[in-house]
C-alpha cells in the first residue's frame, strides 16, 4: 500500500490526476483511498473526480470547486509560463515594438482612431503609407494591446494607444518618437564603443559633448526632446502630489521647472501656496502661457536665471525634478550649492529623482541610467548612498525619501 508521500509523488507526476493529489495533501482523502480509485479507474476508464463523487467520499461541489479555483489556474499559469531561452529572445528582440510604435506615433495612427476603428486601407491612404506593410505593422502592435484588430484588417484603439494621441492629457507619443529619432537610436548602436572605451556616444558620433549641444545644432531634435520628456513627467505629477505633504509650505521655487507642469499641479492641489517657477529666459516666455491657462498665474511668479549661478531666494521649499540625473557628480554638487545660498535655513530641498536600489532588484532607474550614459556624458540614476553624500557636500542632510506611486521618489533634505 502507497503512503501519503510516496502517493502524492505518483500524482504530481501524473497531470490528469491531479485532482487526487489536492485531495489527497488537503487531507480529504487517505493515500489508500486513491490507491483504491486509481486500482478501479484502470477498469473502468473514468474521470477520477466522478469516481470519488460517487463513492461519497468526498463531494463533486468540492472537486469541481478545486479543479475550477486551483487546478486550472495553474494549468494556465504553466501553458503560457515562458522558458528562460524565451525570454531572452523577448528581450533580444525588444527594439522591434519600440520601432514600430514609432512608426504608429510619427504616422498619428492613434488620432486617425480616435472617432472610431478604420480599415488599413483608409489609414494607409490618410497616411500615405503602403497599406499590406502597414497593416503587418499593425496586426503585430495589436498582438501586444497597442491598437486592436476588431474586424479582419480593421483596426481600434485601446486604452494603451490612447496614449499615442497627441492631445492626450498624459500623451506618451512624442516619447515614442524620441527614443527612435536618429540621434538616440544611434547612440545605442554605439553601446558596445560606450563601454570598450568610455567616450560618450555622441562625442563619438556626432563631435558633441551631450544631448543640449547636440540640440543647438539640431533644433527640431531638440523640440521633439523637451516634448517627449514633458509627456513623461505629467504622468508623475499626479504620484508627486499626492505622495508628499505640502501642507507646511506657503513659497515654492520650481528650479529648471520647464513650462510649469510641474508647479501648476502641486499649487492646484494646494490653493494656500504660492509658486515661482525658475528657469532659462526663452524657456519661461513660452512658460507663462501656461500658468495661465492652469489657472495658477495669479499664484506663480515666473523668474529667469541660470540654475549654476544662482536661483530665486526666500523660499519655503525648492524643488528640482528630473534635472540632478542629467549630470555629473561635480556639476550637481555646483546646482545644489546654488540652491542651498538661496535658501532660508528652514527651508526645505526637494530633488524628485529614481533611486536605485542595490543588489540584484529589478527597477527602471537601472536602464534609464544607461540611457542617461547614452544622452550625458556624466548622467547617471543614484543609490540612496550616492544621494546621502552628495546632499551632505552640498551642505544639505537627507532627512526622507518618500515613494510615489510612480518609479521616481522625492528625495527630501534641509540645511545643516
Amino acid at each position: 500500500m502507497m503512503t501519503k508521500g510516496n502517493m502524492l509523488d505518483t500524482l504530481r507526476d501524473t497531470p490528469k490526476k491531479a485532482i487526487g493529489h489536492y485531495l489527497v495533501e488537503s487531507d480529504l482523502l487517505t493515500a489508500h483511498q486513491i490507491e483504491l480509485v486509481l486500482n478501479e479507474q484502470r477498469q473502468n476508464p473514468v474521470r477520477i473526480g466522478r469516481l470519488i463523487a460517487e463513492k461519497g467520499w468526498v463531494s463533486q461541489q468540492t472537486i469541481d470547486f478545486i479543479v475550477e479555483r486551483v487546478i486550472e489556474p495553474e494549468r494556465q499559469a504553466e501553458l503560457h509560463k515562458t522558458s528562460p531561452q524565451m525570454t531572452l529572445v523577448k528581450m533580444l528582440t525588444g527594439t522591434w515594438p519600440a520601432q514600430c510604435i514609432y512608426v504608429a506615433a510619427t504616422l498619428g495612427i492613434a488620432d486617425l482612431l480616435k472617432d472610431g476603428a478604420k480599415s488599413i486601407d483608409e489609414l494607409a491612404e490618410l497616411t500615405e503609407s503602403y497599406a499590406p506593410n502597414l497593416y503587418r505593422m499593425l496586426r503585430a502592435l495589436a498582438s501586444v494591446s497597442v491598437f486592436a484588430e476588431v474586424s479582419p484588417k480593421c483596426f481600434s484603439l485601446t486604452e494603451m494607444a490612447e496614449y499615442l494621441c497627441c492631445d492626450h492629457p498624459k500623451s506618451l507619443r512624442e516619447l515614442g518618437m524620441m527614443l527612435s529619432d536618429k540621434w538616440h537610436w544611434d547612440s545605442w548602436g554605439d553601446v558596445l564603443h560606450v563601454v570598450k572605451t568610455g567616450q560618450p556616444p555622441l562625442q563619438h558620433l556626432y563631435q558633441v559633448n551631450n544631448a543640449f549641444e547636440y540640440f543647438q545644432k539640431n533644433p527640431p531634435s531638440g523640440k521633439l526632446f523637451d516634448k517627449a520628456i514633458s509627456g513623461w513627467a505629467k504622468n508623475t505629477h499626479a504620484a508627486i502630489v499626492h505622495s508628499y505633504d505640502f501642507s507646511g509650505i506657503e513659497t515654492i521655487v520650481d528650479v529648471a521647472g520647464g513650462h510649469g507642469a510641474l508647479i501648476a499641479a502641486i499649487l492646484n492641489a494646494n490653493p494656500h501656496m504660492k509658486g515661482v517657477l525658475f528657469d532659462l529666459p526663452h524657456v519661461i516666455s513660452e512658460a507663462k502661457a501656461f500658468l495661465q491657462s492652469s489657472g495658477v498665474a495669479h499664484r506663480c511668479a515666473t523668474s529667469t536665471g541660470n540654475f549654476f549661478h544662482s536661483v530665486p531666494p526666500d523660499g519655503d521649499a525648492y524643488i528640482i525634478a528630473h534635472t540632478i540625473h542629467n549630470w555629473d557628480n561635480e556639476a550637481c554638487l555646483s546646482i545644489l550649492q546654488s540652491i542651498r545660498k538661496s535658501m532660508p535655513h528652514k527651508s526645505r530641498l526637494l530633488v524628485l529623482e529614481m533611486v536605485m536600489p542595490v543588489g540584484n532588484e529589478p527597477h527602471f532607474s537601472k536602464w534609464l541610467d544607461l540611457d542617461m550614459l547614452m544622452m550625458f556624458s556624466g548622467g547617471r540614476e543614484r543609490t540612496e548612498a550616492e544621494y546621502r553624500e552628495l546632499f551632505s557636500a552640498a551642505g544639505f542632510e537627507l532627512t526622507q525619501i518618500v515613494p510615489t506611486s510612480c518609479p521616481s521618489s522625492i528625495i527630501e533634505g534641509v540645511c545643516i
